[in-house]
């Protein structure tokens, strides 16, 4: 039997997007891979409609590592995804997934920042060849793993996707995707471009200092 995909979309008030999101994915369970959402208690109106676009809904404690995790408890897949409900992978993403998870044992994509803000697009390029140097992974990047070695995301408020990086670069390098996922600038133009970039670098480097992921949690951009 051929390698199964599970993709875990964790979702918070995503009424706005989430059936765009999951009908882009119905290429993928089209092929036999499944899709799950894990919803940390929406009051939009999310579960409901991600349930016609998806495989099964999960109810989580609030917060992306544990709804990552409850999603991927869950999961049937050989390999996990884990999608942001705002960012929509490239086609042929499963064999493109698949085929690097025979070399590495997690990766990420490329991503792009759907903007026409110059500004944006170098904010992308930077992301990438940052995750290509330090071998760290966003969560805009659409992380996958092998299910067997998912050692599962850290319960911290913020930075989930790092500390999990940390962890998997210890089994074996990242498998760098140049392929692109599309995110949404939502999170950059909703507190304008250079002050929500510089805060992202602060954040992230008092992180590496050693700061309370729940304090950074606080002045996150939602």
């Amino acid at each position: 039997m051929d390698a199964r995909l599970s993709v875990v979309v964790p979702t918070l008030n995503e009424a706005a997007g989430i059936e765009r999101c999951l009908r882009a994915l119905a290429p993928l369970r089209a092929r036999g891979h499944d899709v799950i959402v894990a919803d940390g208690g929406s009051s939009d109106g999310t579960p409901q409609l991600a349930g016609r676009h998806c495989d099964r809904v999960v109810a989580a404690l609030r917060g992306r590592a544990q709804q990552m995790n409850a999603g991927a408890a869950v999961a049937t897949g050989d390999a996990l995804l884990f999608l942001h409900a705002d960012t929509l992978l490239p086609p042929e993403a499963d064999r493109a997934v698949l085929a690097a998870l025979a070399a590495r044992a997690w990766g990420r994509f490329d991503v792009s920042i759907d903007s026409r803000d110059a500004r944006l697009a170098l904010v992308g390029f930077c992301m990438n060849w940052r995750s290509r140097l330090t071998g760290i992974a966003t969560g805009d990047q659409a992380i996958f793993v092998r299910r067997a070695n998912f050692p599962g995301f850290p319960p911290i408020a913020l930075m989930e996707d790092v500390a999990f990086s940390k962890a998997m670069k210890r089994v074996s390098p990242p498998a760098c995707l140049r392929a692109r996922v599309s995110t949404s600038a939502r999170r950059w133009e909703s507190r304008g471009v250079t002050r929500t970039v510089f805060l992202m670098w602060q954040l992230r480097l008092r992180y590496w200092l050693g700061a309370d992921p729940d304090e950074l949690a606080r002045r996150y951009p939602h």
